[in-house]
C-alpha cells in the first residue's frame, strides 16, 4: 500500500499521519551501551561478575574496545530514523588510566563526550554498582560496613558530577540513573535496617546541589534478582517513596516487576506525584530476562498510555536488554526500530473519540475501535517515515544487517 493510501486511511479516521511523523521524529530514545559488550565494560582493574547481571551466549561481534563500540553504535544509529541518545555505565571509562569505582572522573569519559558530540546526541550515565569485588555480597550502598558504604557513596557523588558535565557539554540534560543489586538470596531478619542505610546513603549522594538542566537523578527499582531472590532492598515501593519525597525521576524498568504486572498502567500512578519518569524498556520473558523487545501487546500497551496520558513530554525512554545469542547492532536496531514502531502507532489512535466513548460509558464503541484499528496501515505510514530519514526498511535492512554482522564476525 502506499503512503497516500494509508495518510487517507487514517485521514477518515481524522487521524493526522503527517502530524504523527513529524512528533515521532522528536522522541529521543536513549540506546543502552551495554548491548554492544554483554555489560563487561572497560575497566583496567580487575573486577567481580557480581551483582545480578548476567548476559547469555557468545554469538560473534562483540566489542571489546570503545572505539569498536562507538563504530558499533554508529552502524546501529544509522539504521534507525531520527536522533538519539546514548546511555552509558560507568564502568565503560575510555582511558588508559586505572581508577577504581571512586576515583572515577569526568576526564575517563572525554572521548565519548567528544564522540557525542561529533555525532550529534546527548549522553546519559548510570553509576556501576555491580562487577565489583565490593559487591559480591549484592549489597552496597545498603552494607553493613560503613567503609564499603563510603566507598559507593562516593562512586555515585563522582557519577553525578560527571553526568552534569556531560550534560553541561553537550546542551542536553544527562540523566543519572541509581540502581543496586542490594539484597538477600534467603529471607532476612531485619528488612528495616538495610533499607534505612541505603535510604540514608542515598541521601548523602544526592545532597550535593546540581543545576538540572545538566543532570537529572533517577532510582530504579527491581522485584529481584539472581543471589537476591528473597529481598529486593530497593524495591519499587521504597524508591517510588524516596522518589516522590526528593523530587527526582522514578525509573520503571518493565523487566523489574512481576511477569503479571502492567507497566503502561503504573504511568498515570506515578505521574500524578511525580514531575518526570524513566522507563527502561526491556522484554522480560522470565522475570529480568532482558530480551530484545519486540512489538507486542506490552510495548503497543506502554506507548499508547504515554500518547493518551500526555506524557511524552515527562518521560525519558531507555532502553534495557543485553541478548549475546544474537547480532548485538542487529538486537539495538530491531529493539528501538520496535519502540519507535509502538509510538507511532500510538501517535495514530483516534484518541478523542476513544476517550469519548470511554467518558461515556460507551465500551462497546472504544472496544470496536481498538480492534479495527489493529487492521489500519501502520506498515505503510513507518515506510515513509523511514524514507523521510532516509533509512532502510524490509529487505533492504536485512542486508545492511547481515553486511556489518559479517564484517565484524572476526573479533576474538
Amino acid at each position: 500500500m502506499s503512503y497516500d493510501t494509508a495518510k487517507s486511511a487514517f485521514a477518515d479516521w481524522g487521524v493526522d499521519t503527517d502530524a504523527a511523523l513529524e512528533q515521532l521524529t522528536r522522541i529521543p530514545i536513549s540506546m543502552h551501551c551495554w548491548q554492544g559488550d554483554d555489560v563487561v565494560g572497560f575497566e583496567q582493574k580487575s573486577g567481580s561478575s557480581g551483582g545480578g547481571i548476567q548476559a547469555t551466549g557468545n554469538h560473534p561481534g562483540r566489542a571489546r574496545t570503545p572505539d569498536e563500540l562507538r563504530a558499533d553504535l554508529e552502524f546501529a544509529y544509522a539504521m534507525i530514523p531520527g536522533k538519539h541518545r546514548l546511555n552509558l555505565h560507568a564502568m565503560y571509562l575510555d582511558t588508559d588510566a586505572r581508577p577504581d569505582r571512586d576515583e572515577i572522573e569526568f576526564e575517563h569519559f572525554a572521548p565519548w563526550v567528544d564522540w557525542a558530540r561529533d555525532q550529534g546526541i546527548g549522553l546519559d550515565f548510570n553509576p556501576t554498582f555491580f562487577a565489583h569485588s565490593k559487591a559480591d555480597d549484592n549489597l552496597t550502598l545498603s552494607h553493613p560496613d560503613q567503609g564499603i558504604r563510603d566507598f559507593w557513596i562516593e562512586h555515585g557523588k563522582r557519577s553525578r558530577d560527571i553526568a552534569a558535565r556531560m550534560g553541561a557539554a553537550l546542551a542536553s540534560p544527562c540523566v543519572n540513573n541509581i540502581w543496586v543489586p542490594d539484597g538477600y538470596k534467603d529471607t532476612p531478619i531485619d528488612r528495616m535496617s538495610a533499607r534505612a542505610r541505603l535510604e540514608g546513603s542515598l541521601d548523602i549522594m544526592l545532597a550535593p546541589p546540581q543545576d538540572k538542566t545538566h543532570m537529572l537523578d533517577a532510582v530504579e527499582s527491581k522485584l529481584f534478582g539472581i543471589g537476591v531472590e528473597a529481598c529486593t532492598v530497593g524495591s519499587h515501593e521504597f524508591y517510588m517513596g524516596y522518589a516522590i519525597r526528593n523530587g527526582t525521576l522514578l525509573c520503571l524498568d518493565m523487566g523489574h516487576f512481576h511477569p503479571t504486572e502492567n507497566i503502561a498502567d503504573k504511568l498515570s500512578a506515578v505521574a500524578l506525584s511525580l514531575d518526570e519518569i524513566l522507563l527502561h524498556v526491556s522484554r522480560p520473558m522470565r522475570w529480568d530476562s532482558d530480551h530484545v523487545i519486540l512489538l507486542n501487546e506490552d510495548i503497543l500497551q506502554m506507548a499508547q498510555e504515554l500518547v493518551s496520558a500526555d506524557l511524552l513530554g515527562r518521560t525519558h525512554i531507555g532502553l534495557d536488554f543485553f541478548d549475546a545469542t544474537i547480532s548485538r547492532t542487529a538486537a539495538w536496531t530491531i529493539g528501538t526500530r520496535n519502540m519507535q514502531k509502538a509510538l507511532l502507532r500510538a501517535l495514530l489512535m483516534p484518541w478523542e473519540q476513544l476517550k469519548a466513548a470511554e467518558s461515556t460509558l460507551d465500551f462497546s464503541h472504544r472496544l470496536i475501535v481498538t480492534e479495527e484499528f489493529r487492521d489500519m496501515p501502520f506498515g505503510a505510514v513507518w515506510a515513509e517515515f523511514c524514507a523521510r530519514e532516509d533509512r532502510p526498511n524490509g529487505q533492504a535492512l536485512i542486508a545492511e544487517l547481515d553486511r556489518y554482522q559479517a564484517s565484524v564476525a572476526g573479533r576474538g
